[in-house]
């Protein structure tokens, strides 16, 4: 019996499966992975294509970057309960725009847990009407870990908060990502959300009409 993806996932962090049932969609695949969380409106499957800056919604990634690279970033990780996983999964794709990862335990060994623990930020806007207390590290309790950032979305809430942040950026400069691009329909990413930092490379001219497909789950099979 082979190894499974969930054994990959858990030691690794993330994985890259080639050319999985390209003619199949991902409503159809995900479920074969894990747990569909539909997170907006029930809409389980988002297409991501780049967007020019100017004509993106102001507040999201592509109304800040553009079609330059995105930084790296938890998803969701304004959110008290970010979804654990994210599948990555090609519908057209190129060689040069890779999806650059860094292991955040690597970040935690490296800062240290207690200041990370201890490191209170807050989201950019408020949700809801009012501001969460957060933390970019969630100690182990009742489940694993949970990593959260995001330099555009998460802002310092305490002196704590405004050291941690600094510490991330340097030692996410330190880092020598590992990169994996997503070019043959079917190509597909799963990445532990709670541990894994993801970026976007930027997309040239000539390959507006990339796109992949993003499907987030609660947990692995």
């Amino acid at each position: 019996m082979g190894i499974s993806v969930k054994t990959i996932v858990d030691c690794d962090g993330c994985i890259f499966i080639e050319g999985f049932e390209p003619g199949k969609p991902s409503a159809e695949i995900a479920p074969m992975f894990g747990k569909v969380l539909s997170v907006w409106d029930d809409a389980p499957v988002q297409e991501l294509v780049p967007i020019d800056q100017n004509v993106a919604a102001p507040n999201t990634y592509s109304g800040i970057f553009g079609r330059d690279r995105f930084p790296f970033h938890t998803d969701l990780a304004h959110w008290r309960d970010p979804p654990r996983y994210l599948m990555l999964r090609c519908i057209k794709g190129y060689l040069d725009i890779p999806t650059p990862v860094i292991d955040g335990h690597d970040l935690v060994q490296a800062i240290g847990p207690d200041l990370l623990n201890r490191a209170l930020v807050k989201p950019r806007r408020p949700r809801g009407g009012s501001f969460s207390m957060l933390t970019l590290r969630e100690p182990e309790g009742d489940r694993p870990a949970l990593i959260r950032w995001d330099e555009v979305y998460l802002k310092p809430a305490s002196k704590l908060g405004e050291q941690a942040i600094s510490r991330m950026k340097v030692e996410i400069d330190r880092r020598q990502a590992i990169e994996n691009a997503l070019v043959q329909p079917g190509d597909m990413m799963i990445i532990d959300n709670w541990r894994m930092l993801h970026a976007r490379a930027p997309v040239p001219a000539g390959r507006e009409d990339r796109m992949i497909e993003r499907t987030y789950l609660g947990e692995l099979n």
